[in-house]
Parts: structure tokens; C-alpha cells; sequence
């Protein structure tokens, strides 16, 4: 089971440990790349998985919901959390709401559970991305108008991806074939970027980072728990559900507190720290799923 868990887990760390290590010592503008990453590779990705015509909506509702439930209620008691011991709520809270689950979630779920555990997770993606975009981007300013959502490519690529698999269209195979070909571009080029991004992060509020690195997946891995008691779901969704509330926070939440000047040193010490600790909650979460 060890062997098996190091095997899952080595290539996402060894890439994003590459990208950490160019990052050093070339320091290269990865921005470019990375607008090309949201803006096309990802979205292929996720419409690719949803447009398969295996892929059906209606199977994936009670874990669409679930997540929903996992997403909203991590950020309520991250907000708890943040009143009790006096932080910014809006500091600390997004970390704590919205994880790793592009980054590593769909690299580790292919990896772990095989090419059919990529559409379950690009529901829950769906799910957490989707509320980012809207709700936490609200969160840090209300003055942002939430019918920008859906201007983001990847929320754009989910609604085509469900038109074309509810209405049962079939993508010409050659098409979905050159989609799916820049949907895989998207996996590797996240982790290698990650590993580039925390290069660039500063280690300013170390208690700080500690505390939301270690709350992140232990709040998570208890409300997936609590959850699949409540929830029936398949043996694979229930070990995905709680992957999922293991993972680390997104670094997302860096470049959303970065733009909209929440604190941006605090909050890339808990995703810093955070995806360093995931070394530690990722092993743990895959030896009870599997």
C-alpha cells in the first residue's frame, strides 16, 4: 500500500519539484503559459470529459452536491475559525474554502484511480472553481459583479461540455481527439507552474501558515466524513470526496488575494506551507480511500 501511494503521488511532486527547481535558478515568466492554461488547455480539458458521450450528468448529482456541501461548509467554519482566534475572515477564510483541486486534484485522481475517475473529478472542479470564480471573488471585493463568471473560459468550456453530453451530440472523434490533446497539455504544465509559483511565494506569517495548512485538510477530510455518512455515493466517488477535502489550498488564492490586496503575504504562507504539508495529509487521505 506504501509503495502504491508513493508511486500515485511521485510524479506530481517530482513535477512540480522541477518547476520549483527552474524557477530558482532561471526565474521564467511563466505568465504567458499560464493565460494560455486557464484560457485554453484547461478548459479543452474539462470539456473533453464532459462532452464524452460515456459521461452522464445525471450519475455525478449526488456527488455535484456533496461538494457543494464540502466547498460551503469549509468555508464556514474556516470564517469560525478566523472569528475565534480574531483573523481577517477574508484572509484566511478563501484558503480554507477553495483547494488545490485543479493543480493536483484531476493529476491525482487520474493517477490514483485511473482515466474514469477524470470525469467525477472534473465535477467536482466544476463545482469548486465555479464558486471561486463567483463567490470568492465577491468575497474580497462586493463590488464585483458575478455575471463575469461567465466569462471564464473553464465555466464557459463546462456549460458547452454539458450541452453537447445532455443533448447526446457526438464530437467528431478526430475533434475530440485534438481537444482532448490540449486538455493533457493542461495537467503537467499546472503542476510545473505550481512548483514556479511557490518560488515566488514569501513566507511572512509562519503560526499563520501552520494553522491554515494544518486546518485546510483536517476541516475537509472531517466534512467529507461526515458527509458520505449522510450521502450514499460509489466506493470511487466516496475515496474521491475525501482526496478532495485532504487537498491543500489553491494557489489561486494568492493571485485573488494579490489582486485584490487582502493580506497577499499571509495568504501565500497558507498556501506555501499548505501545499508543503501535503506531503503528509495527501499519503494519509489515499491509504484510507484505497
Amino acid at each position: 500500500m506504501l509503495l502504491r501511494i508513493v508511486s500515485i503521488l511521485f510524479p506530481l511532486f517530482a513535477i512540480t519539484t522541477v518547476g520549483y527547481l527552474v524557477g530558482k535558478r532561471s526565474r521564467p515568466d511563466l505568465s504567458h503559459a499560464n493565460k494560455l492554461n486557464l484560457d485554453v488547455f484547461v478548459p479543452a480539458l474539462i470539456f473533453a470529459a464532459l462532452a464524452n458521450k460515456s459521461f452522464h450528468i445525471v450519475e455525478y448529482l449526488p456527488l455535484l452536491w456533496v461538494t457543494l456541501a464540502l466547498v460551503i461548509g469549509s468555508g464556514v467554519v474556516g470564517w469560525w475559525v478566523a472569528k475565534l482566534l480574531g483573523l481577517d475572515p477574508k484572509t484566511f477564510m478563501p484558503p480554507i474554502m477553495f483547494n488545490n483541486c485543479g493543480n493536483l486534484g484531476l493529476p491525482l485522481a487520474v493517477l490514483a484511480f485511473g482515466e474514469q475517475a477524470l470525469a467525477p473529478a472534473v465535477v467536482m472542479f466544476m463545482v469548486s472553481n465555479l464558486l471561486h470564480f463567483s463567490f470568492g471573488a465577491w468575497l474580497l471585493d462586493h463590488h464585483t459583479k458575478l455575471g463575469n463568471v461567465w466569462k471564464v473560459p473553464s465555466v464557459l468550456a463546462t456549460v458547452a461540455g454539458l450541452a453537447v453530453g445532455i443533448a447526446g451530440i457526438e464530437v467528431w472523434p478526430p475533434a475530440m481527439l485534438a481537444i482532448k490533446m490540449l486538455g493533457d497539455i493542461s495537467i503537467p504544465l499546472m503542476l510545473f507552474a505550481l512548483g514556479v509559483r511557490l518560488t515566488e511565494s514569501r513566507i511572512a506569517e509562519i503560526r499563520l501558515g501552520l494553522l491554515g495548512a494544518v486546518a485546510r485538510p483536517l476541516i475537509g477530510m472531517a466534512l467529507a466524513a461526515g458527509l458520505m455518512l449522510l450521502v450514499p455515493l460509489a466506493p470511487q466517488e466516496r475515496a474521491l470526496l475525501l482526496v478532495f477535502g485532504a487537498l491543500p489550498p489553491a494557489v489561486l488564492n494568492y493571485m485573488f488575494a494579490e489582486r485584490y490586496n487582502q493580506e497577499p503575504e499571509k495568504v501565500a504562507s497558507i498556501v506555501l506551507i499548505g501545499n508543503l504539508t501535503a506531503l503528509g495529509f495527501l499519503p494519509l487521505a489515499l491509504a484510507i480511500g484505497l
